[in-house]
Order: structure tokens, then sequence, then C-alpha cells
């Protein structure tokens, strides 16, 4: 099984990168770990992850301005159904637009917005950095229990259209969104990479994940 994570620019890649191969040695299978901004590469992947640091808009912009791989992304996960994880900013590109800076559009594969983090009580500051539990409502949470502890940064959240894609909550001054999931196509807002053994899991539950 070939797993690509996607190069464009954005995303702690060296630390995903060790993460996933920590995660895919605990298998009994492993899968070959790749990481490339090649289209033709990622266009036939059998699982793609979708890393993102900063802002929504710079992100969407180095995505799309790497040659090709909006469209080699959306041939594997839209056309082909390849199992597909975005982190952090990956997921919010996951939306139909983020409000940062202005409207920007994103991906449309999850419909809905990306909005700035309000929390209810002042003493929670934003940007949201730190160890937070979350609820999980998703087979991507396996085995971690009900409240696991995943690592947060950031000053935004995905603010889905339909309830249904909501794949975990989690609180920082009130509710948010931490982890979506629409068929094949999942994010989560935190960062699994520092998340030690519960970050581990998830990402091995990824690479297992049957559809």
């Amino acid at each position: 099984m070939s797993v690509v994570l996607i190069d464009y620019g954005s995303g702690n890649l060296r630390s995903a990168e060790k993460a996933l191969l920590k995660a895919a040695s605990s298998l009994k299978s492993p899968p070959t770990i790749t990481v490339t901004a090649d289209p033709d590469v990622v266009a036939k992947a059998d699982r793609l992850v979708l890393p993102g640091v900063g802002a929504f808009a710079a992100c969407m912009s180095l995505l799309k301005g790497s040659d090709g791989l909006v469209e080699a992304i959306t041939e594997a996960a839209q056309t082909r159904g390849a199992p597909f994880l975005g982190v952090c900013v990956g997921m919010q590109l996951l939306a139909d637009s983020g409000l940062e800076f202005g409207i920007t559009p994103g991906l449309g594969w999850i419909p809905g917005q990306v909005r700035r983090l309000e929390p209810r009580d002042p003493a929670a500051k934003v940007p949201h950095m730190g160890w937070n539990t979350v609820r999980p409502a998703s087979p991507l949470f396996a085995g971690l229990g009900f409240a696991p502890h995943m690592y947060f940064t950031h000053s935004f959240a995905f603010d889905p259209a339909d309830p249904g894609d909501i794949a975990g909550t989690s609180d920082h001054g009130g509710p948010f969104v931490a982890a979506v999931a629409r068929d094949n196509v999942m994010g989560v807002q935190f960062h699994p990479e520092k998340s030690q053994g519960a970050g581990q899991r998830l990402l091995a539950n990824f690479l297992e994940l049957s559809l």
C-alpha cells in the first residue's frame, strides 16, 4: 500500500513523516510512506495525508500554486475514493471557504466554513495551544477511549454545514469541531504527530481503516 504525505510547502513535513513511519511500523503489513508533490504519484496513491500550518488563504494559495496538485488529490480522493486525511489547516482546506483575511474558497469536499474561534470564556485565549480532550465520533478514534488527549495549535475551526460530518469535538471556552469525516475524506484539527501515543494510534487507525 502506498501512502503519500503531500508536500506543497506548508506543514511540518519532517515531524509528520516520522509520525507516519512510526505508525506504519506498528502494522503487520507496513505501507510505503512517500513525501511528494508529484501529481502522478499523488493521483495513484492508496492513501493521502494533507498537512497544513499557518493561514487558510496562504495554504490554499500554495496548494493551487503546485502545478496539477489539486487535480491529482481530487482524482485520488474524490474520483477513486482513496482514504484522505487532512491535518490542522489541511483539514480546514476541505471546507467550502475560510474566513481568515477575507473569504477564501476551499476544496469544498465537506460543506462548511472555517471561522475564528470565539470562546465564551474570556479566560480562554486565542490562539488555542496545548492539550485538550476530544470526544470522538468516528472509527478513526478506535481504541482511544472516551476522551483521548490531543495537541492543538489553532485560531480557527471548521463549522460543517451538516452536523453528520462531525467526527469529534473538543472545548476551549466553548465547544468546537476537532475532527470531520465524510465517507473516505477525514480531517483532524489537532496535530497527531505532536500527540504522542494517542496520535500514533490515530494515524495507525487511518492507515488500516477499511472503507
